[in-house]
């Protein structure tokens, strides 16, 4: 428990329904879709629409979703992977001949196809109780008279403003500049889009007026896509991959997602133990660093869209492999920085964690990648595109090379967590590369040092990249100097690391206890 003389929060506790999101009025909306009769479906799919207007930077309309869901019907959790695909006229050698190296994040080629409105559309027709056009009613609302913009979002907002250009600044500032904290952002033209999705469906996005905004706008940004592209998008069940952790079993989606980077850093960590480590101590920070280098080479070699990857993925994180890789930490020395990376990586997603009075659960992450994606925005609608593009890489024969009608390597996952075949966790971690780690750190705080929700949330986060080992401002400078000993490259960085949203199931009281990262604006509230 923690000490009350001090700031912080304490977890939610209720037995009907809970939700747990990184902005209020999200949290709100889903609560509302759960009194109305609705179910964690439709609550996550009402906060996910609304999210365009409260997250702007975060994600939007143009995007890709994925999800796990609990559902109690089923026998076994059920994933949906909403990810688009690159235009089917692009490849890496037509970029390659004009001298290109990398897919550059604000380039019209790191735009992909958006998933996400066609999965929202394949989740309610499957298994929500009121309807895709019910959750587009909040999000019409709040796109039509405007959301006062939340402290967290006015911090990226002003930081990531240069990333807009053209038709994205225009859409995406007030009198030309970054809101600050209060002001009242609109997309109004957003909430003509969300009519025509509740009156039409996914049709009413990926055909008509819609598309064509979309086609004709990346076209005059130099883009390859089409009607065709737009039309061929699609989403897919598929099954969720898990490995055991100390008892509990991890569940994550498969490629084109790094979920099995997560399990593998989890496999690789259950190879110490944990009892002898401070949960903020040095020793931690550097296990973890080290372990999560290995699990993260790993995958920028393998993972990749699954008709491209090159290893069986259940190989990927055995037993066999994590040990063999837990053999090279050394406790005593830093190895060198995870190697950069061509793809990009970056640090921005939404996500939403709902479960009802039946106990269906859902994990739902929903992204444009970078800070407001491209940059560029739909002329007429002004529809921010992602950007997830930036994923692929250009090197020649790798697994996650940049072809056409291929989906690049994703950054977002959501997780659940079960324990002797019960349902214990439902969360995820947003921020980009740094999501695996996420998950597992969390899930550590959990099991190994028996930490409430909240506090496992909260506790101070370390990362290694690419440009050293990312310790957030919780951790005192004894630990830095001490991980400085060890050959750290020790960094303190601006922004804190990634935001996590988790509701755990105590099965043996029939109560939901919630928490929300309070590196965000959020919260999680149940009735």
């Amino acid at each position: 428990m923690r000490n009350f003389h001090f700031p912080g929060r304490s977890p939610t506790y209720c037995t009907n329904g809970m939700v747990a999101c990184s902005h209020p009025i999200a949290s709100k909306t889903a609560l509302i879709a759960l009194e109305k009769g609705g179910n964690a479906v439709d609550a996550a799919i009402a906060a996910a629409l609304v999210l365009p207007i409260c997250e702007p930077q975060m994600t939007g309309l143009y995007g890709d979703m994925f999800a796990l869901l609990n559902h109690p019907k089923r026998e076994t959790v059920i994933g949906l992977n909403g990810s688009g695909k690159s235009p089917s006229g692009l490849d890496a050698e037509l970029l390659r001949e004009q001298g290109i190296r990398k897919v550059n994040a604000n380039s019209p080629h790191s735009v992909t196809l958006p998933g996400a409105i066609l999965a929202f559309e394949t989740l309610a027709n499957d298994f929500s109780k009121l309807g895709l056009a019910e959750a587009c009613r909040s999000a019409i609302y709040y796109a039509e008279h405007g959301v006062p913009v939340a402290p967290r979002v006015a911090f990226d907002w002003k930081k990531d403003f240069n990333n807009l250009s053209n038709h994205g600044k225009t859409y995406y500032s007030i009198n030309g500049l970054p809101p600050t904290a209060g002001q009242i952002f609109k997309a109004p033209k957003q909430a003509e889009v969300l009519r025509k999705i509740a009156k039409h469906g996914a049709k009413g996005f990926y055909a008509g007026d819609v598309a064509e905004d979309i086609i004709t706008s990346l076209q005059n940004l130099g883009g390859l896509h089409t009607l065709d592209d737009l039309n061929n998008v699609v989403c897919e069940y598929v099954t969720p991959i898990s490995t055991n952790y100390n008892g509990a079993s991890l569940i994550e989606l498969p490629p084109n997602g790094q979920g099995a980077t997560a399990l593998l850093l989890a496999k690789i960590l259950e190879n110490f133990d944990y009892s002898c480590f401070d949960p903020l101590g040095h020793e931690r920070v550097h296990l973890e660093a080290e372990a999560s280098k290995l699990a993260y080479t790993a995958r920028n070699k393998f993972i990749a869209d699954p008709n491209y990857c090159t290893t069986d993925i259940a190989t990927f994180f055995s037993s066999q492999t994590a040990t063999e890789l837990a053999k090279k930490i050394d406790m005593q020395r830093a190895t060198p920085n995870l190697a950069s990376q061509t793809e990009e990586v970056h640090l921005d997603t939404v996500l939403i964690t709902v479960v009802d009075n039946d106990r269906c659960a859902i994990s739902l992450i929903f992204s444009i990648f970078h800070s407001f994606g491209s940059g560029h925005a739909s002329e007429k609608y002004g529809l921010i595109f992602q950007n997830r593009g930036s994923g692929f890489t250009l090197e020649k024969d790798h697994p996650n090379e940049l072809a056409g009608g291929k989906r690049p390597l994703h950054t977002i996952i959501p997780a659940m967590v079960q324990k002797n075949d019960e349902l214990l966790l439902v969360y995820g971690v947003m921020g980009g590369q740094y999501q695996p780690a996420g998950h597992v750190r969390i899930l550590s705080n959990l099991i190994d040092y028996g930490l409430d929700i909240q506090t496992a949330i909260d506790l101070p986060r370390s990362f290694s990249d690419s440009s050293g080992l990312l310790l957030e401002h919780g951790y005192n400078r004894k630990i830095a100097d001490q991980l400085q000993t060890l050959g750290h490259n020790v960094l303190r960085p601006d922004t804190p690391l990634g935001g996590a949203q988790a509701i755990f199931i105590d099965n043996e009281l029939g109560v939901l206890i919630g928490g929300s990262d309070p590196r965000k604006d959020g919260l999680a509230i149940g009735y």
